[in-house]
């Protein structure tokens, strides 16, 4: 399996970790994203590992959710590729999720 990050899914792990950056270390920071980072490499070896995302259950693409910390990876599995299609803080309101 191949292991592959949507625009989306860049854009907003760059703004949920913006939006802590004023509050961590930058250490902290680079340590956080590390986390997320490998949290989704795990994918790779067990691709459905992750439970089905209800609130996209209506996309009926079968996306999946894996939760590292206080952030959700959403992914879905096409083919022999796997695409992380969006990160963000599980703090949020879940229906901020973009389709």
């Amino acid at each position: 399996m191949k292991l592959l990050y949507t625009e989306q899914a860049i854009e907003s792990l760059n703004e949920a970790l913006d939006f802590i950056a004023p509050k961590v270390t930058d250490k902290k920071l680079s340590e956080i994203r590390n986390q997320i980072l490998d949290k989704a490499d795990t994918l790779i070896d067990q691709p459905l590992k992750g439970q089905i995302e209800p609130y996209l259950e209506h996309l009926n693409l079968e996306h999946r959710r894996l939760v590292e910390g206080n952030y959700k990876i959403i992914y879905r599995i096409y083919g022999s590729i796997i695409y992380v299609t969006d990160i963000f803080d599980s703090r949020q309101d879940p229906y901020k999720m973009k389709e």
